[in-house]
């Protein structure tokens, strides 16, 4: 309980005014979203990695995310053929399940509950993660039709990767950057946090939820919630990190669907009803889970 209210409680707040603001104004949620992604977001990024102490921590970090996806890749097949599923039912359950809500759910949460070391992991997590979406979620979305050479397009011209690029050079190479410059970026990055997190809730306001089959959304959002959880705290138990990188990481796996598989679905036309509706009850019953995982942890 104490978590809902100190954790979770804010959090969902803020979600609640974007989802608010989107039914009562209809905003123009791509362009909002556009600013928080390639205004906001990438100077984020260049702060956290120009003042990152970069370790083997990192290159941990790497292994847990793509293990992860990698094993919930296969839980999630095994399941689908247990249960008989087609095809496209199966790759919207991969969509739905495999790729969690890093960005505008998991580093806020994190961030309230851990503090601004978690965050600095839960930022590099969030990047590694947003590169696996715009390949392997892509592919999965166009039903294995998205080429390669489109998978390392949509990543190259992604600003976050030219930000961590920048920060990186101009650590590595020692660059001073003048303390008003430094501050501009610090400010604008500051305020991606809260914009992303609006632009959440807006998402949420415009799935629609028709035709709702229980028995596949439960298999999705039991996947989301408390198999990946579990998955990470066995990775973690493997990997030589601290109890603090172990804790965000089964926090982050934790986190419930990614918003942003609702509009690859919707886009290449890949059952975008059951990934909205895993999306939006995961995002719900998230608040329950979270709750007890936290106070466990």
């Amino acid at each position: 309980m104490i978590m809902l209210i100190k954790v979770l409680l804010p959090v969902f707040l803020i979600f609640l005014t974007g989802y608010i603001g989107q039914k009562v104004f209809s905003l123009d949620i791509k362009s909002i979203s556009t600013t928080s992604l390639y205004l906001m977001t990438p100077a984020l990024i260049f702060k956290s990695f120009y003042t990152a102490k970069l370790d083997s921590t990192y290159l941990n970090i790497v292994i847990y995310s793509v293990l992860l996806l990698t094993l919930l890749i296969l839980f999630i097949k095994f399941v689908a053929y247990l249960k008989n599923y087609n095809s496209s039912q199966t790759s919207a359950l991969i969509l739905s399940s495999a790729f969690m809500n890093n960005g505008n759910f998991g580093a806020p949460v994190i961030l309230f509950a851990y503090g601004q070391v978690a965050f600095q992991y839960s930022i590099a997590i969030m990047i590694l993660h947003t590169i696996l979406m715009s390949t392997i979620g892509l592919y999965f979305a166009a039903k294995g039709n998205f080429s390669v050479k489109e998978s390392i397009y949509s990543v190259l011209k992604m600003p976050i990767m030219h930000a961590l690029v920048l920060a990186l050079l101009w650590q590595y190479f020692k660059l001073p950057i003048p303390d008003n410059i430094y501050n501009a970026i610090s400010m604008v990055g500051d305020a991606a946090i809260p914009l992303i997190m609006l632009v959440l809730g807006m998402q949420l306001a415009e799935i629609k939820l028709i035709n709702i089959k229980w028995d596949i959304n439960i298999a999705g959002i039991a996947t989301r919630l408390l198999i990946s959880p579990a998955i990470a705290y066995g990775i973690t138990s493997l990997l030589p990190i601290g109890p603090l990188l172990a804790k965000t990481m089964i926090i982050l796996a934790a986190m419930p669907s990614a918003a942003i598989m609702v509009m690859y679905a919707i886009q290449y036309d890949n059952n975008p009803e059951l990934v909205s509706s895993i999306t939006f009850l995961s995002t719900l019953l998230s608040l329950i889970t979270l709750s007890i995982l936290l106070t466990i942890l």
